[in-house]
Formats: C-alpha cells, structure tokens, sequence
C-alpha cells in the first residue's frame, strides 16, 4: 500500500468506508511483513518482557479477549516505539474441564462411569480435536482489532515440552519438601466428579442464591430415652453420614419441653428456635456436661458397619466453632463433607461414613434413597425433601424452614457443588506464605488499591493448594506408586525413560547391502524384486557381520529378497538355526508402490520431504512416511511386550530403518524429518551399516508419536534400582498449574532456552481481567516464589468486566450486545479500541457497554482527523515538507499554541504509557484532535488558503507527530495518516518508527505559555459567543466593540478573539466584574450591510457544498438580483471572490439558479445563483 492506497476523500464519512481505509492499512501490514519488520529492528533498550495469558480456543472471541487484547497491543507498540524489543507469542489454554465438557456433549456421555465405559482413549483424542477447533476465526478477530501477535510459533498447553516443564516444576517442588497427599474436605462438583480450586469458586457467576431447606433434626440421647439434642442443619441429605455432634462446653443449654419431648438447646437460641411453641424450660447446665454423651443416630445405615475407632462414633464433643449465633448451639458433624466436621474428627478419631459416591448420589448402604442425587442442577432440593419425609415419618423432624443462601457452583458446568473429603495432592502453600507475601511488595498494580487490598487479601487467606483432579484432559501428574506407599517423582521425559522398566531386550537395526536398485537410484516396492545383493553388497554385509560384538538371539528381516539374502549372510557367519531367522512383512521397503520402477530423485521432486507430506494419505495404496513409521514401531513395540533379555538383529531397508528409529524415540513428522534434513532421500543407514537403538517403550499415541497425556502415560510401568515396580497414579494437574507455569513451560525450560531465567524473567508486565488476582495472577506468583525467589512480573494491568448496556452480563440467548464483526465494520477498529482504553474498564473497574460512545468517538476522533487531513492535502505544499521543521521560527501565536498543544499531549500520553494508565495515556487523544481542528485548523483556515508557509509547515509537523503518539493506541488512523504524509525516506510504516523524543521546544512552550494564553483568550471567546446567543445575533453579524476585565492579552491574542466573535474593536474596563465582558449589541446601518454580506458569502460557500464542488475549485457565478442585492457585492467584490474561490462574477436578468435568501429590514434580499467551474 502507498500513498494511491488510502484515499482521505469524502467517502470515508460513510460508516463502511472508514472500515475499508483500516483494512487498507492492515493488508499493507501483512503484505509488507510490518509485524516482524518491528520485532527485527534494533532495540537500544533491551527486551520489554510480556507473558500473556492463553485463553481456550473452544468458543469465539469475546468482549472481554477484545478488551484485554487492546491493552496488551498498546503497551507492546508503545514499547517497541522506545527501543525495546517485544516478543508476543500467542498461546492456547488446552485442557481441563472447558473441553471435557464439550466432548462429553459431543459424544452423548456424562461422569466418569460413562466416559471410561466409552474409553479414555476415545474420550482424549476428541478432546484434542476439539481443543483448536476456532484458531482460525480468534486469529481473524485478533488480527482485526490490530492486535501484532505471533501466532505461528504460539505454544500450546498440551504440547510435550509445555508438559515436561509442568514436570520439572512439580519435581522442584517436590525436592523442597512442598507436595504432600492428604484428605481434605475440597469444594467438589459430583457431574465432572472432580475437586474445584477454592479459587475458581470464587470466580464471577460461581455462587448463586438458591432457596434451601434447613431442618431441626432431634438426637435422642443413648442414656436418657425422650431427651433430645436439637440441632440444625441446610444440608438434610448430609443426615445419614453423621458420625458426631459438636457443642461448645463454655455455652450454657436447656431442657425444654415442648410437648412431650425434652429437647436440649442453647439457652440464647431458645426463643428464636421454639418462637411460639409452648415450652417449660426443665433444667439449665454448662454444656462441658454434655461432652462424651452417645446419641442415637436419625440413620441407622452404618450401625452394623465395621470401622477403626467405632467406639468414638455418634458421641458429643466440644469445637470451639459452635456459637450460639445461628441455628441451635449443636450441630450435626458429617466429616466427610465439611471441613470443620473433618478437623473436629481428626482431632478425636471419629470415624468417617462417605455415603455420598463420588457421582453425587447416595451409596447402596443408604437404602431408602440410594441412587438418589443429592444436589441435583435440575432440581437441588430433591433430595433434602425425601430426607426431611423420611424424618418426619420416624418423628426425627422437629421443624423446617426455607432459607435463601448463596451456594457456589461449578464454574462449567453450573452444577451445585458438594464439600467432599478427597485424597488429593497438596501444594504446602502454608509453609511459604511468608515468602509469597514478601515477594509480592514490589509490584505495581494498575489500579493502585489491588497491591494493599485484593491481592494481599487473596495470599493471606490462600489454603494448601490442591493440584490433582480426577479427571482425563490435562497434564498427568507424574507420581508414580509402589504397592507399599512409595512415591517416585518424574521430573522430565529423560528422567522417564531411565526409571522406565525395561525387558532388558537389546535392538540393533541394519540395512540390506547394496543392490544394483540403489546404484540407479530406482524405487524397489515389490517383494520378489529380481534386484540381489551385488558383490560389493555381499562384502558390506560380511564386512558388518565381523565387526559385530554381540551374537542376536534372533534376526528379524523384512520378506525383500535383498533384505532376506542379507540376513542369510548373517545367519551363517554367526552359525544360528532357521529358527532364529523371523520374517516379518512390518519390516518391507517403503511403500511407494505406484512410483515403481521410477527414481527416488522423481519422486523427491513430486513429494518433497516436508510435514505435510509426512502424513499425507494416499488412495492409490501408496504410504506416507507416518505410514511406514507406525508399522516399523509397532514391530519394537511388540518385541517389547513379547521377549525379554534377548538380543534382536532387524534387517530392513533405508528409509524404513529411519521411520522406526523416529517410532522409537517418539518423533512427531517435524522433529523425524529433521533426522535426515541432510541425507539424501530417506536414507539414515549406508548399505551393509548396522547401529545400536537405545529403544525404551515411552508414552505413544496411535502414530507413535510421543503423548503424554492419559491413556498413554498410565501405560508406562517404572522400576527402582530394587526392582521394585511403581504404577502411575490415575490423577492429572490443575490446568491452573499449568498456566501459572507459562512463563518458563513456554520455553520448555530448563530444557531448552537455558538462559531464560537471566534474558526473559521476570515480565515487565501482564495484563488480564481483575479476577486473574486470585488465579492466574495468584498461582503464577506462587510457582515462581517457590521456583525462583521472586515475583514473576513488575507490572499487571488489570481490566474490569464489559458488561450489556443494560448493566447484565453479556449473553448470546439474551442477544444484549452487538456482534463485534458489526462494529467493526459500522465504525472500524479504532473507536471502539479508544473507547475501551478510555473507560473505567481499564482501571479494573466494571462498566456498560456504550455504543453511542463508539459512535462519538468514531465521529469526533477518527471523522475529524480525516477532515484536517483532507483539508492539508487541498493546500499541501511538498516544498515545505522536506525542510527541518524548527519551533523557533515560528511568529505567528497559532503555530506557536499548536506546537504547544502538541508537546503537552505527547507528554501526557508519554506519562500515562509510562505508567502503564491506559486511562490516563488515552483520554487526551480526543480533546487534542477536538482543540486543533476546531480551534487552530478553523482559526488558521485562510492562512492555509493564501499559502502561509509556517501554517502548512506547522499543520504538517503537528499530523506526522499526532499519528506517531496515537500509534500503540489506535494503529489504523495512525498509519492512515502516516502513508498520507511519509516521504520517500521515511518509514515505510509508522508502527517501524521511534516515539517522538525531545521537541526542540522553545521554552515557554516547555513551559506552556502559549496554552495558558490561548486558553485565556478562548475563555473571553466563549463568554462573548455567550452573550452573542443571549441576545440572538449570529455571528456573522459584526458588532463594534467589546469590554472586558481581566489580565491583559497580547495583541495576537486580541486579534484571534476578534476575529473569532466578530468584532471591531476590544476594551479593557476595569470597572467591570473581574472576568466578566460587557457586548455592544447595537447593529449600525453599516454594520448591517456588512453581516449581510458575511451571509452571502455563507450562502454561495453552502451552495458550492452542496454541487460537490472541491474547495479549490475556481468557478463563474451568475446572480440575479436587485439593485440593493448587486450593491452588496459591488461594495466587496474582490473580497467575495477570495472567499468564495471565484474567478468571474457576472449578473444576469435570468431567473434560473438556486435562492438565497437574506433577512433584513425592511426588506428581505434575494439572490438566484448559478456556479459553474
């Protein structure tokens, strides 16, 4: 794109066009490589370190990606404009239970029982398939918004490398002693059957307020029948898992009868619990007498049940967490949903009953209600009901009341969750709480209050970290257990392959000698090819066999005949039986079947050796390399599972040798072609050669390529240097483990990229939506203070939440909030980037979706820059653009102001940058363009038209300067207007320019003289157009003079305000109010004739408009017209003609043309006119 490519015509005002010139500017973008031309260039500052955050590719784009998107984009431009080199590498977030839930909507299935029925393979491998299902609509948005970011070499959390450094970091954490496995009670969601993080319960939308149950349920006390403990519970499904009843031995309790029941309550919930029921309080005690009581259980389903410490069940004891608050001063304990029933169990070795399976049903052991959902989505208060009728039907119920409460809910599936005692692994966050807390000093937080409020907040009450699910998609742990408790701790895939157990089988690969097919190069698929073992190829194999070390207990040889005749050269020369030789058709020729007969140099030339060949399939019967690869695999892998300790000799053919040593490593097509970039064709062996295979089975999907996730992993058997076997635990990791260890994971360090610690830690900044404080944002910073000592980042931006217009969340059902793509194409990119980077959004705060604002912004912003420029360009004079432009040359006041103005908004957007204040950097963009067009372009409009050198110089600098600042903001306009105004040594970008340094700015411009000044003069214009309105003069009516107090104005000053308002003559009065001016609204005879003049010029100016004619455009006008109407040009006439762009003047008697009409007293004037060029 140049300078033909953008047009600043009058078509930009409609909305599409606008659209249209910033797709200009992104194809320019893409056609010239601009994105990487910015990252190449040289960086004087050093890198500028940015993590990003990898969101899911399973649905569209949002509001909320755009929003963060355009904070990121800014700050990385603006970065690269001061010298730093920004690298952004895009990421995706891959696992966990976002895609998992798709997957089981797509294949019909729910819960672990179900998906493990269908196969955890199956069930994995459509995970993958969906994972990056819409990449290529996010990179269509994310490119649209302007957003520069590296998608190509993105990283994935679901690649091996991103999954060895998880590895690594949990094995760092595991040698500082901070893992553990223990049974906690976790927030837990029976539908995906997996433990919820305390932090992702907490996330927006996560609690509901739902109405409930509670009940007051009587425990009839084992030694005095007809006395109960009343306690009251919101959870009537936990009843049948209660093993204890908690009090507090300070609080004082009472016997009250209520009919014919004792009931034993705190004394300071009597009245609230019994309200209106008859009662007699019986007998008052300290509840330390309580202590050790047994009662008789509401359920009975666990009576006969054997379990440790029973004699500690359905007994009394005091907790410290029992008030008299709430409820009755007694409380059910069921300790294996609550984490306060738990500890008090711990503490005292009260026996666990789970009689919750983990789908969220009751267990068989609970009879009356087994199978039962106990917090059903589609109708939570089931259960509690049949609960409640079975404990009014055993007189167990005293009272039941509705409670609204807010509950928290799964995240993803909007599922109530349950409080579920769960073997799980730990991260010992308690242990380096202090230091996490340290380490978070010195970040700066936009906005400022979340670095003493909410972030600290999140750290103090942060609990041990819960890092293992129970579920399929997701990196696996990589805890291997023996039999006996042991735990053995991988660290990478190195580490992996040396514990793996081993059959203590040995493989040696070997190719066929030569045949008269290789010397000439042909493709030889046919088994019963004529093509022998030339004499040179007898010797090469003979000569291999003596330097052999080992004897092969077997030879397994492809069903070639050069492969078989090689392997009987073998076979007698290390004297072994028949037997001992095994053919196996896996081991045939490459499979190019079609091409036989041909060169391998043809078929090179047609199917080069690139990825996408690697796996391309063939319908003619022809294989690919990945073909080849699978079969040659499977043979090690079947030798594996088959022998052990045994000694294998493989004779196959070049190509096939290469594929199953990429098979055996775990090769995916890139990494196998890298094997032989340099060889020719697929040969890694030499005729005759034989090599050793350092084989060891690793974790493979169907390609055998290397797959660490689930099922694959779980294959993998591990052995300690005692033989002693370990097998994998089933669990995999927290994705937010996954993503709080992006920083390094996506370098694959320290495996690689050993010197990023030193080069690319910590981040300069982050920027995400606000609630990342308590994940993202939380669980990064607690990895890299474990890992690294120190915070992982200087600076987080965080942005608040986009709500509809109507203050709701946005909603696709609702339809309450326009499809971006639409705006996109209604207003362009730009307006709705400042619009989001000027709003309270930016500084973390929550605000409607305003698309008038859009609109204002589109129009006041982007219209009106386009207009200056247009305007530029009708009186552009190239001769002035070449010249340095030097603010000290400057005479006249406006040039002076505009220069000022200039300085002043590049300071104050430099400062916000700075800052990182997107607030503060944005919101000067539009009062500066508001301030140059309608004051300096308006007050210096015929200074352009006569050719004023410093006007035209002064507007060219402040445009060139004005579309450098708002590049990292508003990219689109920024180079619109840059490709409008570049010369031929210039950039051919703006967004490959430096940020405007040192103005050269005389001093009292540094000092802002000329702004205070003009502003001081705009005031005095505003109250005279004031006083103008109050007594209904136009202003193009010329008055004679003003008065005003005040300071004294400069006389450039006087005449800017005069001419402004429409004035002859300026007084200064002190005897006026200070501030204040006083109008001379009388209207003189000559005065008249002068406004109505000043209306004929507006007239015929409106009219040349209205033809379409361009401003600089000389024209005829013919008038028709009295005397008077003719005197009134007469008078001006060479006046009216520079205004009105004429070259002729005539008058006619014709009555043809357009009216303009001018009211005056006592008779109206009236003109037909006709304009022609």
């Amino acid at each position: 794109m140049d300078k033909s490519t953008i047009k600043t015509t009058d078509n930009f005002r409609t909305k599409s066009d606008y659209a249209s010139l910033e797709e200009s500017a992104l194809n320019l973008w893409k056609e010239k490589n601009i994105f990487q031309k910015s990252l190449n260039k040289e960086s004087p500052e050093g890198d500028a370190i940015f993590y990003d955050g990898p969101p899911f590719a399973t649905g569209l784009p949002h509001y909320g990606h755009l929003l963060g998107s355009t904070a990121k984009d800014a700050i990385a431009r603006y970065k690269t404009m001061r010298g730093f080199h920004v690298d952004r590498r895009w990421g995706w977030d891959c696992h966990g239970l976002p895609i998992e839930n798709i997957v089981e909507k797509d294949l019909g299935v729910s819960g672990r029982h179900q998906i493990e029925k269908l196969g955890v393979k199956n069930f994995v491998e459509h995970a993958r398939s969906k994972v990056l299902g819409y990449t290529e609509e996010w990179k269509g948005t994310i490119e649209r918004l302007g957003r520069w970011v590296d998608f190509d070499n993105g990283y994935k959390t679901m690649d091996n490398t991103f999954i060895e450094s998880v590895w690594w970091a949990l094995s760092e954490l595991a040698k500082k002693d901070l893992l553990y496995e223990g049974v906690r009670v976790l927030p837990y969601c029976p539908r995906c059957e997996t433990p919820i993080a305390n932090s992702e319960i907490a996330m927006d939308n996560s609690y509901k307020d739902i109405t409930d149950i509670s009940v007051y349920v009587k425990f009839e006390l084992a030694d005095e029948p007809g006395v109960y403990l009343l306690a009251w519970t919101t959870t009537p499904w936990s009843l049948p898992g209660d093993t204890a009843i908690a009090i507090n031995e300070k609080l004082t309790y009472q016997k009250v009868k209520v009919a014919d029941d004792i009931l034993i309550i705190a004394r300071d919930r009597v009245a609230t619990v019994l309200k209106d029921k008859e009662h007699e309080v019986v007998s008052e005690f300290i509840g330390k007498e309580l202590i050790g009581k047994a009662y008789k259980p509401p359920f009975d389903y666990y009576k006969d049940a054997e379990m440790p410490n029973k004699e500690n069940i359905w007994r009394v004891w005091h907790a410290d967490f029992v008030t008299a608050d709430t409820g009755t001063g007694i409380a059910h304990e069921a300790p294996a949903f609550g984490e306060d029933d738990m500890n008090l169990a711990n503490k005292h070795s009260i026996p666990f009953i789970r009689h919750v399976n983990p789908d969220g049903t009751f267990a068989p052991e609970v009879k009356d209600f087994a199978g039962v959902k106990v917090k059903p989505k589609e109708d939570h208060q089931s259960a509690d009901i049949l609960v409640i009728k079975y404990l009014a039907g055993t007189g167990a119920l005293f009272a039941k009341e509705k409670i609204i409460h807010s509950y928290p809910h799964c995240y993803r599936c909007d599922t109530p969750l349950l409080y579920y005692a769960l073997p799980s692994w730990f991260v010992a966050v308690q242990k380096i709480k202090d230091k996490v807390k340290e380490e978070s000093g010195d970040i700066n937080w936009i906005p400022a209050h979340l670095k003493e409020g909410r972030f600290p907040a999140v750290l103090d009450t942060a609990p041990d970290w819960t890092i293992s699910r129970n579920r399929y998609w997701a990196s696996p742990l990589p805890f291997w257990k023996s039999k006996d408790g042991k735990v053995m701790f991988i660290s990478s895939i190195t580490d992996l392959r040396e514990k793996t157990k081993k059959s203590g089988n040995e493989y040696y690969l070997m190719r066929h000698g030569e045949t008269e097919g290789n010397i000439r190069g042909l493709v030889c698929t046919n088994p019963d090819s004529p093509f022998n073992l030339t004499k040179e190829g007898k010797t090469q194999v003979e000569d291999s066999v003596r330097n052999l070390d080992f004897v092969p207990d077997f030879i397994l040889t492809s069903s070639f005949l050069r492969a078989k005749e090689t392997a009987e050269i073998v076979k007698e020369h290390l004297v072994l039986r028949d037997a001992q030789v095994i053919v196996d058709e896996r081991l045939g020729e490459f499979g190019a079947h079609s091409w036989e007969g041909r060169t391998w140099d043809e078929f090179l030339k047609e199917h080069p050796k690139t990825v996408e060949n690697f796996y391309k399939e063939y319908d003619n019967g022809d294989e690919s390399p990945a073909d080849v690869k699978k079969r040659m695999a499977s043979v090690l892998y079947d030798l594996e599972k088959t022998y052990s300790g045994k000694k294998f000799l493989i004779v196959s053919h070049g190509g096939p040798l290469w594929a199953m040593t990429a098979g055996s490593y775990g090769l995916n097509g890139e990494e196998s072609l890298q094997m032989i970039s340099e060889n020719v064709g697929f040969t890694y062996f030499k005729n005759g050669e034989v090599k050793k295979l350092d084989f060891v089975p690793l974790p493979h999907n169907d390609n055998f390529e290397l797959d660490l996730h689930r099922p694959y992993i779980d294959e993998i058997v591990l052995e300690d240097s005692e033989g002693v076997e370990y097998k994998r635990i089933p669990e995999v990791i927290d994705c937010w483990f996954e993503s709080g260890s992006m920083p390094f994971a996506e370098e694959h360090y320290p495996f690689e990229n050993e010197s990023w610690k030193k080069e690319k830690f910590p981040a300069d900044f982050v920027v995400e939506y606000v609630a990342q404080t308590r994940t993202w944002f939380y669980y990064m910073h607690t990895i890299s203070t474990i890992l690294f000592g120190r915070a992982p980042f200087k600076n987080v931006v965080t942005t608040g939440t986009l709500l509809a217009s109507d203050g709701q969340k946005m909603s696709k059902s609702k339809g309450n909030f326009p499809d971006p793509w639409i705006l996109f194409d209604k207003y362009g990119v730009d307006p709705l980037r400042l619009y989001l980077m000027t709003s309270p959004l930016m500084k973390g705060e929550d605000a409607n979706f305003d698309e008038k604002a859009v609109d204002r912004i589109y129009k006041s912003v982007c219209q009106r820059t386009l207009n200056v420029l247009q305007f530029y360009n009708l009186y552009r004079d190239s001769s002035v653009e070449g010249t340095e432009f030097d603010p000290h040359s400057l005479e006249n006041v406006l040039d002076k102001w505009a220069v000022a103005l200039l300085h002043k908004f590049k300071t104050d957007v430099q400062t916000g940058m700075e800052n990182y204040d997107l607030v503060e950097a944005t919101r000067p963009i539009e009062k500066f363009v508001d301030d140059f067009s309608t004051w300096y372009l308006r007050r210096s409009r015929e200074r352009m038209k006569d050719g004023d050198k410093f006007a035209k110089v002064t507007m060219f600098h402040v445009l060139r300067e004005f579309s450098k600042i708002i590049a990292p903001i508003m990219p689109f306009l920024s180079e619109i207007v840059w490709q409008e105004l570049k010369n031929e040594e210039d950039e051919e970008s703006v967004h490959l320019v430096s940020w405007p340094e040192g103005d050269n700015v005389p001093e009292e411009l540094e000092e802002n003289h000329d702004l205070k000044e003009m502003d001081k003069a705009r005031d005095v214009v505003t109250k005279i157009l004031e006083a103008r309105q109050k007594s209904a003069i136009k202003v193009r009516q010329p008055l004679s003079r003003v008065h005003f107090s005040g300071e004294t104005l400069g006389k450039e000053y006087e005449e800017i305000i005069l001419d402004e308002v429409n004035v002859k003559e300026m007084f200064y009065d002190a005897s006026l109010p200070e501030g204040t001016i006083n109008l001379d609204t009388a209207v003189t005879p000559e005065l008249k004739r002068e406004g109505n003049f000043r209306e004929l010029v507006r007239g015929v100016q409106d009219l040349r408009k209205k033809l379409g004619m361009d401003a600089r455009d000389l024209v005829k006008i013919t008038f028709s017209t009295d005397d008077k109407g003719e005197a009134i040009i007469r008078e001006n006439e060479e006046l009216f003609m520079k205004l009105v762009s004429a070259k002729e003047v005539s008058f006619t008697d014709s009555e043809n043309g357009e009216i303009i009409l001018i009211v005056d007293e006592p008779e109206d004037f009236r003109f037909k006119v006709q304009i022609e060029k």
